[in-house]
């Protein structure tokens, strides 16, 4: 995981807690979703701590859940940051705008608004097509789905970046 400085996660020398720091504006919105059973608690120092229990049968589920909150985090719903817990498969990858261009004042205004479309239809329609989410923010972009499905999503995002039209690059994405 990244080391960024809005959302931060330090490890315990112990191998069942993990302690995360969620930014202010994420912390509020995701106490509603406390867990009642001890495992999810939010103490005053406004971290979010994740213990397993004794009868907790693998692990794995620490991770599970550190995922969880840092998709929350990212920007996703919810719904899709649930997702992370109960299927396998499922993926986040982030990258830049300026790891695929390096861009600059309008010219990054319209690659960004490339990505989005009128009404943040080509986002819409690039999530449905390739069954991912997609999360941009500022210059970041966040993806969420399956492995390959996350890197036909990122060829596609790069290719709108770089300035192909959206009905190219949904032929593209169609065909692949």
């Amino acid at each position: 995981m990244e080391s960024n400085p809005a959302c931060s996660m330090e490890v315990e020398t112990i191998p069942s807690e993990a302690k995360l720091l969620p930014p202010k504006t994420k912390f509020e919105p995701l106490k509603p979703h406390e867990m009642s059973d001890g495992q999810v608690q939010f103490p005053k120092a406004r971290r979010v701590e994740l213990k397993t229990r004794a009868d907790t049968p693998d692990i794995s589920n620490l991770q599970k859940c550190a995922d969880f909150v840092h998709a929350f985090m990212l920007g996703f719903d919810v719904i899709d940051a649930i997702a992370l817990l109960r299927l396998d498969e499922l993926y986040i990858e982030s990258f830049e705008i300026k790891d695929v261009k390096t861009l600059g004042g309008d010219h990054l205004s319209r690659a960004i608004g490339r990505l989005s479309g009128k009404g943040e239809k080509t986002k819409f329609a690039t999530e449905n097509v390739l069954k991912t989410r997609i999360v941009i923010a500022d210059t970041k972009i966040h993806i969420l789905g399956s492995f390959a499905n996350i890197k036909i999503a990122r060829d596609s995002l790069c290719s709108l970046i770089l300035g192909c039209s959206y009905c190219q690059v949904g032929r593209k994405a169609l065909i692949s």
